[in-house]
């Protein structure tokens, strides 16, 4: 039965599913990479899409802003469509030095200043990571089309505003960006015993004021998009 965030039924949304922040970078995926393609849900407008890929059936579906947005479909991916893995693919201020404009972030870790993990109540803090596998083969697949890319931690945070001195602070603990939903992928991926990682490219750099346009980030991360099309080929 469709969820009341999700119009699809079992067997709508494939196995792995690519999930930008943006339903329209999920429609852009859709129709500029997948063939036979279907729109399983549009409530909400947060569009979902099901084609092949390479003769491999994939689905593309956008998450909205915000671990709260993330949680909510990853949790109905993971529990009610069967799906087995989620990658990420979207945007990261740069925050670390040696991070710059377009770079690819693979986010081994997510740092928070969420309190969502008290809502999994652990007898103490847990540390919210990505499936190895899916790292390995993003970091092996940007090596063969020489994407300039770094691997650690990002900080998935509630505040997009955030008060003077906070990205220092992270910068000064080596987190390489920062963004809102990694954490909580992490976590429901964790809690459901399935497969996540987030793929990110940089848009902007908080530190110095330098960014990409809105349209940029639509439309421009096609090293970003390409990178996760062949770790769900393998994954």
């Amino acid at each position: 039965m469709p969820t009341p965030h999700n119009a699809a039924t079992k067997g709508d949304i494939a196995r792995v599913v690519l999930m930008p922040g943006d339903p329209l970078r999920a429609k852009y995926i859709a129709e500029n990479y997948l063939q036979d393609v279907t729109c399983f849900s549009k409530v909400r407008n947060m569009l979902g899409f099901t084609g092949t890929y390479q003769g491999m059936r994939l689905s593309v579906m956008g998450h909205g802003m915000g671990i709260p947005s993330m949680s909510i479909y990853a949790y109905e991916l993971y529990n009610f469509y069967d799906v087995d893995a989620i990658i990420r693919i979207g945007s990261v201020g740069g925050l670390a030095p040696e991070v710059g404009l377009r770079d690819v972030i693979l986010a081994q870790g997510a740092c928070t200043d969420s309190n969502i993990a008290r809502h999994f109540a652990l007898p103490g803090t847990i540390a919210p990571i990505c499936d190895f596998g899916l790292l390995r083969l993003a970091a092996e697949e940007a090596e063969k089309m020489g994407v300039k890319y770094h691997v650690g931690n990002v900080l998935t945070t509630d505040m997009f505003y955030s008060r003077a001195g906070v990205h220092e602070a992270w910068a000064n603990m080596g987190v390489l960006g920062v963004e809102m939903e990694a954490a909580g992928l992490y976590l429901n991926a964790a809690q459901a015993h399935k497969k996540a990682f987030a793929l990110l490219t940089v848009s902007d750099l908080p530190l110095t004021g330098e960014g990409l346009s809105a349209d940029e980030r639509q439309t421009s991360f096609t090293q970003m998009m390409e990178i996760a099309l062949a770790v769900a080929e393998k994954a």
